[in-house]
């Protein structure tokens, strides 16, 4: 008995991509940006193809009302460095989330997408805006819950 069951390998060009709108209002960053990352990816669908970009867009709104769990907000600090002697900074979670609270969100979603050219590419459907205001309405976006509890 012979079997001609072939792996299914998803073309980029023919996947439908969708819009979803998701309302960071309350949600936890690290739960939230997992949940994002696997549909940026497009784990989320039967048709998931690892070398193809098979997810969607997602537009975030309310990010500056994300939470962190335990003392995060005063104790996380997010580290760049310029490259020269005493380069080193380091910015509190509180006081980004303050200035630049669409910040959080991209960089807690982009260290959990590969780290290559597909994944900055995936990135970039990520659309972050502060308040609940966002210009995608005529891709019409669906409501996505996420499934984490508030």
């Amino acid at each position: 008995m012979t079997h001609n069951n072939k792996t299914y390998m998803a073309d980029e060009t023919k996947v439908d991509k969708k819009w979803y709108v998701v309302d960071a209002a309350g949600q936890v960053v690290g739960r939230l940006a997992s949940d994002l990352a696997n549909i940026l990816r497009g784990k989320n669908k039967a048709i998931y193809t690892p070398h193809n970009d098979t997810g969607d867009f997602v537009v975030v709104v309310n990010a500056d009302k994300v939470s962190f769990t335990g003392r995060k907000l005063e104790q996380k600090l997010y580290t760049r460095y310029s490259g020269f002697i005493g380069g080193l900074k380091q910015t509190k979670a509180k006081d980004v989330l303050a200035k630049k609270p669409r910040e959080i969100l991209m960089h807690a979603v982009k260290g959990m997408l590969p780290k290559n050219s597909l994944g900055r590419r995936q990135l970039k459907k990520l659309k972050v805006y502060a308040g609940s205001e966002h210009p995608h309405t005529a891709q019409k976006p669906e409501k996505l819950e996420i499934k984490w509890a508030k």
